[in-house]
């Protein structure tokens, strides 16, 4: 695209690394595009300046077009750069693989491109390839995608097999190009040459131009005047209004209908009649919906309502905020002085220009210099530079107009998916007039990560550093989490997968310099037991700081199997679900005894005083269990403290605590002598989806191999356009596949995209590494949320199996 539009001179190869938007030195490695990179080129280059013969018919293609590219990955891992990415789009063009066919990943971008309403057509690409099968392909995005298949363009190809050029459905022509050229030079046949040049084709195009009007009547009524215009001759329509008609059904919401092209990117065939597609079947800024937006008030609407003031004053009638609000006579003014609305979709930490922030400027405009508040954080930054990206190349400019996308570099505070506005005559540290300074466009949701690594510093000195280089990670992506282990005191990393991860540490180790090592997560494991205790009572006398203490205390300890806090009127529950139940014999409930010849509590250990004391103290011993040195879970501990005993002149808080905690150790190690103590674990509440065909292998997988327990099966609430499951695939026309490399297209017709739901109960050693497990047993379709939902206990085999795992011994 870049090539033909002039933006660049030569033409950039995926296998060679030396495409102008994979720039990064992980994405040339491996050959994937790892990060959205952002270009702007025009389309036709120039008035005078024809690129291909393409006859006027079509105006919008033959008027330059400034086009915002943006080039986002396909890895499942990065599918939060998809999504904010499609957030700022207009129209989207979704490049199929045309001999894998309609993917898992494309099934899931095509849904979220759904749920923003963003206008797509289809690119089957890599057609030179053996085994490439174009009509499989159609068929399959109209069972998979859930969309009409339109074929617009189709492979022309010659008696050898070769790919030499595609079929212009549209225009009745073919287009034959140029064998190892750069894609230049194309020579075009219509209809009646094309009988004498190959009539096979030729055939095939009159019958793909009756199924696309058949196709585009069913869903536009003025195709139907046009075809009856025509007296019924689906080859007398015009171009123009063919185009026309695609372009209505393809703005149409929810989109019924995908145009479909074709083409090999990589020997330069069928890319100029796309760039023409995309400027004359996808919407410019001004034709999609209008920008959804809220105020802080809860009101919700349109930008463009908004900026009527008729948004203002229901939000001013709801609520009374502020002094700082306006009245409804003021808001007109004040909406005046509002003179840009942008959104920042992403922040990338650049080694040469700082921290980039990705905007695309919704309303009015950004100037250069101008002070810009950010509504989410409440805060004011100035845009002191202004640039245009051209992948990892930058230009400086003045200003970023609506419907534009632009880069503000030394941003400190910004970002992905905060409001930026530009108010003329804003208070630095209180921003424009309620509710005017809580405006937010709808933000970007940031999916639950699925894969998790520890992150260690090398040395303790390294840790700040490293803290800084996470928290800059973070901010250029916010689908990694950070979170800090309590137990284990290790940093945790999650993501959306391996691969991501492993990007993840490069550029912390590479990029950010960060002396650190990635490794595994240790699980928090607790320990129960099995067995009550007897009564054990414990003294401590002991000197602290010079001086003589001495206390003394009775606990009783059996395990917890019923989540009670006792009937005591001093039972607490402590951490992990265990519970303390305190009982004072010889005293009434406010400390006075119960003989009145009996003495009561000393006045500097009130009964507060003691309860505490006695609390800190077993919470001290329940944190190292008797047999494996875990936390204690799920014990019952009964203490039985009676003044006349267990208070001696010199007791003091500190050494109640001390008596309450070694008696807790003691009777927790009667109880493991008597019985052996169990390792408890966690387990995690799974929500899996899969495709229905997946179903069996994923619930045996779980209740087999890694010891989970299915709590219910259900079909997904999809997001996907409910049309998708009516689409009959033997009414989708398809050209025939004369190479496909023995692909049968029958079976499509029983592929279905509903989801189905598994929610289980799986261990957390088990859910470790299992995104790449559940990707191979359903074919990539597989995804998963986990959240921690309690503590059980371990079979004896598989306690055997971790605590041989932990020495060492894996036999």
């Amino acid at each position: 695209m870049l090539y033909y539009a002039n933006f660049t001179r030569r033409l950039g190869d995926v296998d060679e690394g030396s495409t102008v938007t994979d720039f990064l030195p992980a994405e040339r490695a491996r050959g994937i595009t790892i990060q959205s990179a952002a270009i702007s080129f025009s389309w036709p280059p120039s008035p005078g300046n024809k690129q291909h013969p393409f006859a006027p018919g079509t105006p919008r293609s033959h008027i330059p077009h400034n086009i915002n590219l943006i080039d986002t990955p396909g890895h499942a891992d990065f599918t939060f750069e998809v999504l904010r990415s499609l957030r700022v789009l207009d129209g989207a063009v979704c490049i199929l693989d045309g001999v894998a066919g309609v993917e898992a990943q494309t099934e899931k971008v095509w849904a979220q491109a759904a749920a923003y309403a963003i206008p797509r057509i289809v690119f089957v690409n890599k057609l030179d390839r053996d085994g490439a099968a174009f009509g499989r392909t159609v068929k399959e995005v109209g069972a998979r995608l859930g969309a009409w298949p339109a074929v617009c363009g189709i492979p022309w190809w010659s008696a050898d097999g070769r790919l030499q050029g595609v079929g212009d459905v549209v225009g009745l022509r073919g287009l034959r190009y140029v064998e190892g050229g750069d894609g230049k030079e194309i020579q075009a046949f219509d209809l009646s040459k094309l009988q004498g040049e190959d009539a096979k084709l030729a055939e095939e195009l009159k019958t793909a131009r009756v199924a696309l009007i058949e196709r585009l009547s069913e869903h536009d009524d003025e195709m139907v005047e046009k075809y009856l215009d025509a007296d019924e001759d689906h080859l007398a329509i015009s171009a123009g209004d063919v185009t026309e008609s695609l372009r209505r059904c393809v703005l149409q919401t929810p989109q019924q209908v995908a145009p479909i092209y074709a083409g090999a990117s990589f020997r330069n065939v069928g890319v100029q009649p796309l760039l023409d597609a995309i400027v004359d079947l996808l919407p410019s800024p001004e034709e999609r919906p209008d920008p959804e937006v809220s105020l802080g008030s809860g009101t919700k609407g349109g930008l463009s309502v908004f900026l009527s003031g008729k948004l203002v004053d229901e939000a001013t009638t709801q609520t009374k905020v502020s002094g700082r609000a306006l009245s409804k006579n003021q808001a007109t003014t004040a909406l005046q002085k509002l003179e840009a609305c942008a959104l920042a979709f992403k922040v990338v930490a650049d080694a040469k220009r700082g921290v980039l922030v990705y905007v695309r400027v919704y309303s009015g405009t950004v100037n250069r210099n101008a002070a810009l508040w950010n509504t989410n954080l409440q805060n004011m930054e100035r845009a002191q530079r202004l640039m245009k990206m051209y992948a990892n190349e930058a230009v400086d400019i003045d200003s970023i107009q609506a419907g534009h996308i632009g880069v503000i570099p030394g941003l400190r505070f910004a970002r992905t998916g905060d409001t930026l506005i530009s108010y003329q005559g804003a208070n630095p540290k209180t921003g424009p007039p309620l509710p005017i300074g809580s405006l937010q466009l709808r933000p970007i949701n940031v999916p639950p990560p699925v894969f998790f690594v520890s992150v260690e510093p090398n040395s303790l000195s390294e840790e700040k550093h490293i803290k800084g280089s996470l928290a800059l990670l973070l901010r250029e992506d916010p689908s990694l989490y950070v979170s800090l282990d309590e137990e284990s005191g290790q940093t945790h990393l999650a993501g959306m997968g391996e691969l991501h991860l492993e990007i993840a540490r490069d550029r912390l180790v590479n990029d950010l310099k960060a002396k650190a090592r990635i490794g595994n997560i240790e699980i928090g494991y607790r320990e129960a037991i099995t067995a009550s205790s007897p009564e054990v009572t414990e003294v401590f006398d002991r000197e602290v700081g010079g001086k003589s203490s001495k206390a003394a205390c009775s606990v009783a300890a059996e395990p917890l199997l019923e989540e009670d806090v006792g009937s005591n009127a001093h039972s607490m529950e402590l951490h992990d679900k265990n519970v303390l139940s305190v009982s004072f014999p010889t005293l009434h409930g406010d400390g006075s005894s119960i003989d009145p010849d009996e003495p009561g509590l000393p006045e500097h250990l009130p009964i507060q005083i003691i309860l505490q004391a006695l609390q800190n103290g077993v919470s001290a011993a329940l944190a190292r269990g008797p047999t494996h040195s875990y936390p204690v879970h799920s014990t019952q501990l009964q203490i039985t403290f009676d003044p006349a005993q267990h208070i001696f002149p010199n007791t003091t808080p500190a050494a109640i605590s001390s008596a309450a905690r070694l008696a807790v150790q003691k009777a927790l190690k009667q109880s493991a002598s008597a019985s052996d103590s169990v390792l408890m674990e966690p387990v995690m509440m799974v929500t899996i989806s899969v495709d229905e065909e997946s179903i069996g292998s994923v619930v045996h997988d779980i209740s087999s191999a890694r010891g989970g327990s299915v709590v219910s099966l259900g079909s997904e609430d999809n997001q996907e356009p409910s049309s998708s499951n009516e689409i009959d695939v033997s009414k989708i026309y398809a050209p025939a596949d004369p190479f496909a490399g023995g692909h049968v297209t029958s079976d499509i017709a029983s592929v279905g995209n509903g989801m189905r739901q598994i929610v289980a109960r799986v261990p957390l050693k088990e859910m470790v590494g299992y995104l790449k497990h559940l990707r191979s047993l359903t074919g990539g379709r597989g995804t998963f949320t986990m959240i921690v939902d309690r503590f059980e206990r371990m079979s004896v085999q598989r306690q055997r199996a971790v605590l041989n795992e932990m020495r060492g011994d894996y036999t």
